[in-house]
């Protein structure tokens, strides 16, 4: 969902590591579906029952998404320690990079986002932005302090902010007691604490400690990169699928709106597969896998995916409210309209925007640099 959720893999130093292949291609998939997802979710109404056809269920899990993209976030951000001994290469210059990486973008998007709730449309289930709004999600502090949400999918940039000051910790266990003991200290203290305290199903701040597991599994997973050739040679996707049986069984036996409501124990249960998948991936393990995933479309689509997550929830609201629905209600016609108008506006915003606020960041690592270039 960019090294905030949707980040391309960029190490946390130099010199950068080979770029594995398919994960882009990943990333873009899941920031595709996350906009399908809201496509759905603003056409037929009552999310998180489903009104709409058996068919489009599938649809109703972007939390998964999510969930997907805070693995990748912590493997890609882990791939250059895992090759250097686990190590971060400076506080200092982490600190910094990611800044550099998620701000700029972000920023911009909040900007976009205040025009959009403000003049076209507000968010559904929140009042209109405000001052505070401006302070709590220009400071990224929205997980920790409740203000009206000018884009409902900024949630998990706070999530993953929080979550870096996790990073060189989580680090500094797997060099110092190992990899099993960093996943036990990052996963047992959540899980003990969900068991005591479970949190409600309707939960929209508070949900870094709760997502930590996941985003440990993914540094974790970084860990095949310096692991040796017998390990590398392990069926990984095989061990994957059979991972995810137990959670897409609890899926398609409760329901979507089961799952809304235990988003915290089937985000745990998910997430063992989904590394398992990422592991599969960099091995090269099966080739035909990394190929499709690297296909020239998805490519693409992932090089601008933190974009796409970024800006397309207030489009696909305000297509959707004050365009489709007025016109043709709520119903499978008006998911077509939206998705192909509300989808494409996206895409191509979500194009343009990365051109003009992803890209030159990512191209270069200081303002001088960008003003060298724009010179």
């Amino acid at each position: 969902m960019s090294e905030a959720l949707l980040e391309r893999a960029t190490p946390a130093e130099t010199p950068a590591p080979p770029r594995i292949a398919g994960l882009d291609g990943l990333r873009g998939l899941c920031a595709l579906y996350v906009l399908l997802f809201h496509c759905w979710a603003y056409t037929f109404k009552g999310f998180p029952r489903s009104t709409g056809p058996a068919w489009l269920d599938w649809l109703g899990l972007g939390r998964l998404a999510v969930v997907f993209f805070l693995v990748l976030s912590g493997f890609s951000l882990a791939v250059s320690a895992a090759r250097n001994g686990w190590r971060l290469g400076g506080l200092r210059r982490f600190v910094r990079r990611r800044a550099w990486r998620i701000l700029p973008p972000y920023w911009a998007a909040l900007v976009l986002s205040l025009i959009i709730t403000l003049t076209v449309v507000r968010m559904p289930h929140s009042g209109p932005p405000n001052g505070k709004s401006v302070i709590v999600f220009g400071l990224l502090l929205q997980d920790l302090v409740r203000a009206p949400t000018p884009n409902g999918a900024f949630w998990s940039i706070s999530v993953e902010a929080l979550l870096y000051l996790t990073f060189p910790l989580l680090l500094l266990i797997t060099r110092r007691a190992g990899i099993a003991v960093m996943l036990l200290c990052a996963t047992a203290p959540v899980i003990a604490y969900g068991l005591i305290n479970p949190p409600p199903a309707d939960a929209a701040r508070h949900l870094a400690w709760q997502l930590l597991p996941v985003f440990a599994a993914g540094v974790a997973a970084a860990g095949i990169v310096a692991a040796d050739d017998a390990v590398r040679r392990a069926p990984w996707l095989w061990m994957s699928m059979a991972a995810a049986v137990p959670a897409a069984a609890l899926i398609v036996i409760r329901g979507g709106g089961w799952v809304v409501d235990n988003y915290f124990t089937v985000d745990l249960a998910i997430t063992p597969a989904l590394a398992l998948l990422v592991v599969a991936l960099a091995t090269g393990r099966p080739a035909w896998l990394a190929g499709l995933l690297s296909a020239r479309p998805l490519a693409w689509l992932g090089s601008f995916s933190y974009s796409l997550y970024l800006i397309h929830l207030p489009i696909v609201v305000a297509i959707s409210l004050t365009v489709v629905a007025p016109r043709f209600g709520h119903g499978l016609t008006a998911f077509a309209v939206t998705t192909v108008v509300a989808g494409g506006v996206s895409l191509i915003g979500a194009w343009l925007f990365a051109k003009v606020f992803e890209f030159p960041f990512q191209r270069h690592r200081s303002f001088a640099a960008l003003f060298r270039r724009a010179a």
